[in-house]
């Protein structure tokens, strides 16, 4: 499980599968939860802090089995994102 910045829009939401180029290589992975960050205050563009990890990983999400503060954290650009699937048809 690791926290993911993305810096723009991409147009995901929870329970998306979105595959990136992270600092360990090309990842694909489950969006668990999304906060949206600088939408009225803050940089030019919208910022999404997504939890993110193997979808095995989420009843450890569910019950808070983790610490968020210790998370491995990949930075990418929403133009570097390539949407999988852009949410959920499960409640996620």
């Amino acid at each position: 499980m690791k926290q993911l910045i993305i810096h723009g829009d991409p147009g995901i939401r929870n329970g998306a599968i979105v595959r990136y180029e992270g600092d360990e290589g090309e990842a694909e992975v489950v969006c668990f939860g999304i906060n949206r960050n600088g939408e009225y205050h803050g940089p030019d563009r919208v910022q999404l802090w997504c939890t993110v990890g193997d979808e095995d990983e989420y009843e450890d999400y569910e019950k808070r089995n983790f610490t968020p503060h210790f998370l491995d954290v990949d930075r990418v650009d929403a133009d570097d994102v390539e949407v999988v699937r852009a949410k959920s048809d499960l409640a996620i």
